[in-house]
C-alpha cells in the first residue's frame, strides 16, 4: 500500500500527457489502487493492480528485482525514476508511453551498485537494460507477439545502394561482383566489394526505425542494426556507431553529399517505425555500407562495430582467396533465404564471451526463433 503512489502517477499522467495515438494503450480501467500517505519512488514487491499483458510483463519483472535488490542489500529499495514520462521528454516511439520501459536506481542512491543492479535487471528477466545515464539504469521488455520482437539488424529489400557506376540498386537484388558506396574508417566514400546476404528473408514482415535528417534524407533499419553517429569529443574519430533503436532526434547521422563527392555530418529531425517486407543484411569488404544515402554498419545485435568486423575477417579472407583464384560470376537469386550458418556460430560465441549489456535484446529474441541478423 505504501508505495502503489508509483503507479498511480506511472499510468495516468503517463496516459493523460501520452500522444494521443498511445492513450487507448491506457486508461483508468488498466488499474485499480487505494492511496494514502505513499511515497514517490520507492518500490515494494506485492502490491495489487490490473495491468495490460505489456504492463504486467514489466510489473512482473519489477516485483522480481524488487526482492533482489532487498536480498541483495538489506533496508535497501529499488527506487524507479520514471516510468510513464508525463513531461513529453521522450521521443514519440518512446517505450515510456506504452508501459514498457522504467528508469531505476536504488533507494541510496549508490551509484558503486549500479553495476549490480545491471546484472540483477537482467537476472529479473528484462529484455533490455544499459546505463542510459550516469543518474540512472534504464530497463524495458518487448511487446508480447509483436512484429518488433521478431526482428534483428537488417535494411528493407527495397532500400537502395549506390554502385560504382553510379547507379542505384535495391538491396535485395544485390549480387557477387558488386562494388558500392561505403565509408572507410575516416569516415571518407569508398567502393567496396558486396561479398554475401548475412542474413536475408524474402517474405516476413518486419518493424523498421526510420531516421530521417532535417535535410530530408531518411534510413530504415531495424531496432538491432549498427548506424554511425557524430562524435562531440574533439580528435579521434569523429563518428562510432550505436544501435539504430538508440539513435535520438539532434544526433548527427553522415549521408553522402553527391556535388562534393563526401560524406557530410546531418542532424537527425525525427524517428518513426515503419513495417515493410522482406529484410536483407548485407556484408561488405569495408563492414559498411551507404543504404539511401545514410552511412551505416554491415553489423548488428552486437554494439562494437570494431569487433564485428574484426570478427568477420575469415568471410573477407575466403571472399579475398576465392576473388584471386576464380573470376568471379554474378549470379542473381543464388543465395537463398536465412541466416548464415557463420553469422550463428559468432552469436553463439558472443552469448559466451560477451556481457549481455553489450548484445541487443531483439537480435536475442530473432535468433531464437530462426533469424539473427
Amino acid at each position: 500500500m505504501e508505495d502503489d503512489i508509483f503507479w498511480v502517477l506511472f499510468f495516468w499522467f503517463g496516459w493523460y500527457n501520452a500522444p494521443s495515438e498511445r492513450r487507448r494503450l491506457v486508461t483508468k480501467a488498466h488499474c485499480s489502487f487505494l492511496a494514502d500517505k505513499m511515497r514517490w519512488g520507492d518500490f515494494s514487491p506485492g502490491f495489487s493492480m490490473t495491468f495490460s499483458t505489456q504492463m504486467q510483463r514489466c510489473k512482473d519483472k519489477l516485483n522480481s528485482l524488487a526482492i533482489s535488490v532487498m536480498n541483495q542489500w538489506p533496508g535497501v529499495k529499488l527506487r524507479v525514476t520514471e516510468g510513464w514520462d508525463e513531461d513529453g521528454h521522450h521521443f514519440e516511439e518512446s517505450l515510456h508511453y506504452e508501459g514498457r520501459a522504467v528508469d531505476i536506481t536504488t533507494s541510496d542512491r549508490d551509484k558503486s551498485k549500479y553495476g549490480t543492479l545491471s546484472r540483477l535487471a537482467v537476472e529479473a528477466g528484462f529484455d533490455w537494460v544499459y546505463y542510459e545515464s550516469k543518474a540512472h539504469i534504464h530497463c524495458s521488455v518487448k511487446a508480447e507477439n509483436s512484429v518488433a520482437a521478431k526482428s534483428g539488424g537488417c535494411f528493407p529489400g527495397s532500400s537502395t545502394v549506390t554502385l560504382q557506376d553510379g547507379t542505384k540498386k535495391a538491396v535485395k537484388h544485390l549480387q557477387s561482383g558488386d562494388r558500392v558506396l561505403a565509408g572507410d574508417d575516416g569516415g571518407n566514400p569508398v567502393y567496396t566489394d558486396f561479398i554475401m546476404f548475412i542474413d536475408q528473408d524474402s517474405t516476413t514482415t518486419r518493424l523498421f526505425h526510420v531516421i530521417e535528417s532535417d535535410a530530408g534524407q531518411k534510413i530504415a533499419l531495424t531496432a538491432a542494426h549498427l548506424l554511425f553517429v557524430g562524435r562531440n569529443a574533439t580528435g579521434g574519430k569523429r563518428m562510432s556507431a550505436i544501435f539504430a533503436s538508440q539513435v535520438r532526434p539532434g544526433q548527427r547521422v553522415f549521408v553522402f553529399d553527391a556535388e562534393r563527392s563526401r560524406l557530410e555530418p546531418v542532424t537527425v529531425n525525427r524517428i518513426y517505425t515503419q513495417e515493410h517486407q522482406g529484410s536483407f543484411a548485407p556484408v561488405t569488404a569495408q563492414g559498411t555500407v551507404v543504404v539511401d544515402q545514410v552511412l551505416a554498419s554491415c553489423y548488428a545485435v552486437i554494439e562494437d562495430h570494431e569487433l564485428a568486423h574484426w570478427a568477420l575477417g575469415p568471410v573477407r579472407l575466403a571472399h579475398w582467396v576465392s576473388s584471386w583464384l576464380l573470376r568471379p560470376q554474378p549470379r542473381a537469386g543464388a543465395q537463398s533465404d536465412g541466416v548464415h550458418w557463420y553469422s550463428k556460430m559468432l552469436y553463439q560465441l558472443g552469448t559466451w564471451l560477451l556481457d549481455s549489456h553489450s548484445i541487443h535484446p531483439l537480435g536475442m529474441s530473432v535468433y531464437s526463433s530462426g533469424n539473427l541478423h
